[in-house]
């Protein structure tokens, strides 16, 4: 895929969900890209100008890139001026963050860094992470020195730069949206900042390493407790019979008021997961953001419920689950709450539970072999009685009343209130 002799501007390590487009947009600048990830079935697909992910415009341009030799996949780094970690950091159990993703990317450039180079981290990460990569790089390459705060001039630059895109929109946000950019010193920030500024037309703003990665979780904790609201509400207004849509909507004309829209609960890889590393970094001063956590996780519950009690006074209907992406017109299925409510379904109802979600192929592993069948909206139709309306997907809303009519409907994001 690549000579490993080759010196490249850029190496983005990750090709997932943001390092994929993140790669494009870079080379798309200009920039000769190296992308590497460990799955050699990403790695294959990118190298034939396709790929293994779903998002707007991204094919086309990753098709154009590929061809013309700015963006050249592989499954080890090589030599570069500017190295970008975008790797996944999950949750361990108790809702510990896990940063050894990052680590084994820091790992993996550590034998072709050199003096000049920059190494920047986009992983959401807890507080102390970059510092972290720093000490691990000083035992891998005691040959260089690295930035410490009110240190002197170092071999390689560490920083720390989130993304902040939305799912369906991730190309244009790329280059749109302002960057927080934070180093280890100023001058890891600014270096970093410069390599920014080629292809961001957002502002992007110097700040320390520490202040980025707060920066970050303090964005999503934010979303969530406001989500949480919204949920928590949503609920209330089910058991005195209220539509919470409209209660929202007129809420909404207060001049300071703009409480958000409520859902099945919340996914996606930002959102469902940052604010476990503030709890997990301070649990005593971090009562409000758990709770939006337990709000929102509960949601999901309560959802299942609602339905469960629909299936079990009824022994004769089946029912169709509108949705598993965590948002609409995406493929990315993580930490979507619709996916946790299909399987708490299908585990208790078995066959009685279709699916329909028009952007995957097969069901997630934890509902196969649960008797739950993925089936095209049409088929759900058919034989559903209980419609189950998890994500707002255009094919949803374009389902016209006449449809819909004489089914039980069960609508979690206020998309049919005709």
């Amino acid at each position: 895929m690549n000579d490993a002799n080759s010196q490249y501007d850029v190496v983005v390590v990750g090709l997932g969900y943001i390092g994929l487009p993140t790669a494009a947009v870079i080379a798309r600048s200009g920039s000769r890209v190296l992308g590497v990830d460990v799955n050699a079935h990403a790695v294959e697909t990118i190298s034939r100008g396709q790929i293994h992910i779903e998002e707007a415009d991204l094919e086309e341009l990753v098709a154009d890139v590929v061809a013309r030799g700015l963006l050249v996949p592989s499954l080890t780094p090589a030599p570069a001026d500017i190295f970008v970690l975008a790797v996944p950091t999950p949750l361990r159990d108790g809702n510990v963050p896990d940063v050894s993703y990052v680590m084994a990317a820091v790992r993996s450039i550590a034998p072709v860094l050199k003096r000049g180079d920059t190494v920047i981290i986009e992983s959401t990460s807890p507080v102390g992470t970059t510092e972290q990569a720093r000490d691990l790089l000083e035992t891998l390459r005691p040959d260089l020195s690295f930035p410490h705060d009110g240190g002197e001039a170092a071999d390689v630059a560490l920083c720390y730069c989130p993304e902040r895109v939305l799912p369906g929109r991730i190309l244009i946000e790329l280059e749109g949206n302002d960057r927080s950019i934070g180093g280890i010193t100023p001058a890891c920030a600014e270096k970093a900042a410069d390599f920014y500024r080629r292809f961001v037309r957002g502002t992007c703003s110097v700040t320390s390493a520490r202040t980025a990665e707060m920066v970050k979780l303090v964005e999503n904790s934010f979303r969530d407790v406001n989500i949480a609201f919204a949920n928590e509400i949503s609920m209330v207004c089910d058991s005195v019979g209220l539509d919470v849509w409209e209660v929202i909507a007129l809420a909404n004309r207060h001049p300071r008021v703009d409480v958000l829209q409520p859902g099945p609960g919340v996914g996606g890889h930002c959102i469902a997961v940052d604010p476990w590393f503030i709890v997990h970094s301070d649990p005593e001063r971090t009562p409000l953001i758990r709770t939006a956590r337990t709000v929102n996780d509960g949601k999901v519950d309560y959802v299942v419920d609602r339905a469960a009690r629909t299936l079990g006074e009824r022994q004769d209907i089946r029912v169709a689950c509108l949705g598993l992406a965590f948002k609409a017109n995406i493929d990315d299925l993580r930490e979507s709450p619709a996916v946790k409510v299909a399987e708490l379904l299908a585990k208790r109802f078995g066959d009685r539970v279709d699916i329909v979600e028009p952007h995957t192929q097969a069901l997630p592993k934890a509902i196969e072999g649960s008797g739950a069948q993925l089936v095209d909206l049409d088929t759900a139709l058919g034989r559903c009685d209980l419609l189950l309306l998890l994500v707002d997907h255009r094919e949803f809303h374009a389902l016209s009343p006449a449809r819909r009519a004489g089914k039980i409907v069960q609508d979690t994001r206020g998309i049919w209130r005709d």
